[in-house]
């Protein structure tokens, strides 16, 4: 059994709900994240929607691992795209937060697993591009979630000799989808790690070999741990206690 001392350190961002008619201002986050990084034998910390880049800096100093949540969408202004009727845009401060932590990680190549909103945001702010909304952009494509906002599920295939087939074997699984949006355009950092049936990317990782960051755009929060879910979060967490292994001085250089 590990001590609390010796277990990884992994940041989860939050989600920023602005004050509303009647309402406080609100900053918010599934359980689930927490419950799975627990489950992993590491510690969460919550890392709060620090507008500034010189407060964010040294919290993520002290992390070995960086988890960015799912949420609502991009605003598609930032991305120079026209408005669209489905997209639910997230609160300006979580989005300038949310990139800031994109490009911290990267510069400090810590672990980060992006997950939903999270892989988005890790493609675009590397270069990368999203389809703003999928029964449109793709009409022949599959399903990616329940009009209704119930469970949905497909099957994804793991591309060979990946991280993504190292971590749950070679062919399909299947996993929940809950996206109206997904990537067009892949950022030249990374490279596909499992597609749906459509074509559509599901998950994608890091070419540089010193930097393990992964985008999955299913939710390995939303099931309860169960056994294929926890192999990405053991792997993520793994990282993470290999990341924490490595001298200060080392990370920076």
């Amino acid at each position: 059994m590990h001590t609390i001392k010796d277990r990884p350190l992994i940041g989860i961002n939050t989600d920023f709900r602005a004050p509303a008619k009647g309402a406080a201002a609100h900053v918010t986050m599934h359980g689930g994240y927490i419950d799975v990084i627990l489950a992993a034998q590491a510690v969460p910390v919550v890392i709060p929607p620090l507008a500034k880049e010189a407060d964010l800096s040294p919290l993520l100093d002290r992390l070995d691992g960086l988890m960015l949540i799912g949420g609502d969408d991009l605003d598609p202004k930032k991305m120079g795209l026209a408005p669209h009727p489905s997209v639910r845009v997230m609160s300006d401060r979580r989005e300038n937060v949310d990139r800031m932590l994109c490009k911290l990680a990267q510069q400090r190549k810590l672990p980060t697993l992006g997950i939903g909103l999270g892989m988005q945001e890790l493609n675009v702010v590397a270069g990368g591009g999203l389809y703003l909304h999928l029964p449109e952009d793709m009409p022949r494509g599959l399903p990616h979630r329940d009009p209704q906002g119930g469970a949905h599920r497909h099957t994804v295939v793991m591309e060979p000799g990946t991280r993504m087939e190292e971590i749950y074997g070679p062919g399909e699984i299947r996993v929940n989808s809950y996206h109206h949006q997904g990537i067009r355009k892949l950022a030249p950092i990374f490279r596909i790690g499992a597609v749906a049936p459509d074509g559509l990317i599901e998950a994608f990782e890091g070419k540089d070999p010193s930097w393990w960051v992964t985008g999955v755009q299913w939710h390995p929060e939303n099931e309860g741990n169960i056994s294929l879910d926890m192999q990405l979060i053991e792997a993520f967490t793994a990282a993470a206690c290999s990341y924490k292994s490595v001298p200060m001085l080392a990370k920076a250089s």
